[in-house]
């Protein structure tokens, strides 16, 4: 079970970011991020050590966040970093990560289905405006958050679906730790139809050491393909 649902933005504060649909199969459609890093004077990494650590103090020694910290450890020993430990090392990385509790969309698909299948039948539903040639007409979408699709029985109308989709992302900043100075802040944030974190945190962490450290103050578009591609687009 996820446990970084709403409430975990004390330390991971979201902004708003167009919507980043990874699609239905998220294993079949690249993983799509906005990723925005500031840094100051970030130091190479010859003779520099790291040690990953819990910016919210809630994770610390969890189970889970050090399941995720392996991620961020990977990539900075990649970059040439030396891992280790927090009272040693002379970069501490602190590292947040999270998904809401998502919110439900709408989607219309033009087309004819059989008159007399209506997958909704039996269950509540809520009235939707839908646009046809001839104006507007009404249809219902059912309460619940699961189903099929509604197709009107008796007009050959759109196919209307409803579906969730999460908003998901990762805080990483470095500090100098003789004095505690911030040498890197980033950000990497999705919308997606999962909310599975063991998917999410991988992808995001990819994301966000995509061209490490990057330009500071640039925000850029992450496409990751799942042949382990990556395509980087300037955004801001």
């Amino acid at each position: 079970m996820n446990t970084r649902k709403k409430g975990w933005g004390r330390t991971l504060k979201l902004a708003a970011v167009p919507v980043l649909l990874a699609g239905l199969a998220a294993c079949a459609t690249p993983f799509k991020a906005d990723v925005s890093r500031f840094q100051s004077q970030l130091p190479a990494p010859q003779g520099q050590t790291f040690a990953v650590v819990a910016d919210d103090p809630a994770l610390a020694g969890g189970l889970e966040f050090a399941r995720y910290a392996d991620y961020v450890e990977a990539e900075m020993e990649q970059l040439g970093y030396t891992q280790a430990s927090p009272e040693n090392a002379t970069l501490l990385v602190r590292f947040d990560y999270g998904v809401d509790n998502g919110r439900e969309r709408i989607r219309s698909t033009p087309g004819f289905r059989d008159p007399f299948y209506d997958p909704w039948y039996g269950f509540s539903r809520r009235p939707v405006y839908v646009r046809t040639r001839d104006g507007y007409r009404v249809a219902y979408v059912p309460t619940g958050s699961w189903g099929y699709g509604f197709h009107d029985p008796w007009f050959g109308g759109p196919d209307i679906r409803s579906y969730t989709v999460y908003t998901s992302g990762i805080e990483l900043k470095i500090d100098r730790a003789a004095d505690g100075e911030r040498l890197f802040e980033g950000t990497a944030e999705a919308v997606s139809t999962s909310d599975r974190l063991q998917y999410l945190v991988p992808n995001l962490v990819d994301a966000m050491f995509t061209d490490f450290p990057g330009n500071s103050g640039e925000t850029v578009r992450i496409s990751i393909k799942p042949e382990g591609e990556t395509t980087v687009r300037r955004i801001d």
